[in-house]
């Protein structure tokens, strides 16, 4: 069974809610450009594949109230698979001028069944869709902040800096930075579990978070662990997004 968060966001996509189409559009957008280029080998332009990851995230809107949880596809597969559907499309629109007409091209029902009887996406694509839905929790986290709380998990998590380090720069007591990145530590672990459950199709995809060292229920002694697996994420993220914006500079 979907979750309530799952089933309450389809249901604002099934609603045209422009917010929950950006959602998926932040999210999501960065690693649906990243493949749709790794897709076209150099064929394709930065215009073409950004066309291509709206084109991509408005048949999801468009499709998503239709996925069967009996069938215990993931939530990345049938993002993959309306991906590899839309580059299709255009591939045979391409063909179709080339050739003066072409054939028909292939319906969504059609091309999710093969995608879904076929190659499921590969454990690049998988951590990159999990990285995903961890950056979109650090989002809320940031906004939900205030400015002073956040940048001292910023500091000591993301830039990694000593407490001390940080006390120092912001002029506050060791034990005051203590207190505030536990804080903004336990709100970003409720959020994940937030983002997880509203993005997974099923029980698989919500245990990632503690396979990916993010136990949503951990001990104390487990949160140096939790801090280096978020750092690591929010690093390739960056990474990610930097590689994403000079490809529309190239």
């Amino acid at each position: 069974m979907l979750s309530n968060l799952t089933t309450g966001f389809i249901g604002r996509l099934r609603a045209r809610d422009p917010a929950a189409w950006f959602e998926l559009w932040e999210t999501f957008g960065p690693i649906l450009r990243a493949q749709l280029h790794k897709w076209g080998r150099g064929r394709i332009g930065f215009e073409t594949v950004q066309d291509l990851s709206q084109e991509t995230l408005a048949a999801l809107s468009d499709a998503i109230d239709r996925h069967d949880p009996n069938k215990g596809a993931r939530f990345s597969t049938w993002l993959l698979a309306i991906a590899k559907h839309t580059l299709g499309g255009e591939i045979d629109r391409r063909m179709a001028l080339k050739r003066g007409g072409g054939k028909r091209p292939v319906e969504f029902d059609e091309a999710w069944g093969g995608a879904h009887k076929g190659a499921s996406p590969d454990s690049r694509f998988e951590q990159s869709v999990f990285d995903a839905k961890v950056e979109a929790a650090i989002r809320l986290v940031e906004r939900e902040c205030d400015l002073i709380e956040f940048s001292v998990y910023r500091m000591r998590v993301f830039d990694g800096k000593s407490g001390k380090e940080v006390a120092e720069m912001i002029g506050m007591s060791e034990p005051t930075v203590t207190r505030r990145l536990q804080k903004v530590r336990e709100l970003l672990r409720q959020r994940i579990g937030e983002v997880m459950s509203k993005y997974s199709f099923t029980q698989d995809e919500y245990d990632e978070a503690a396979r990916n060292g993010i136990d949503p229920n951990p001990s104390k002694a487990a949160d140096a662990l939790f801090d280096e697996a978020i750092a690591d994420i929010y690093h390739r993220q960056m990474a990610l997004r930097r590689a994403d914006e000079a490809a529309k500079v190239d």
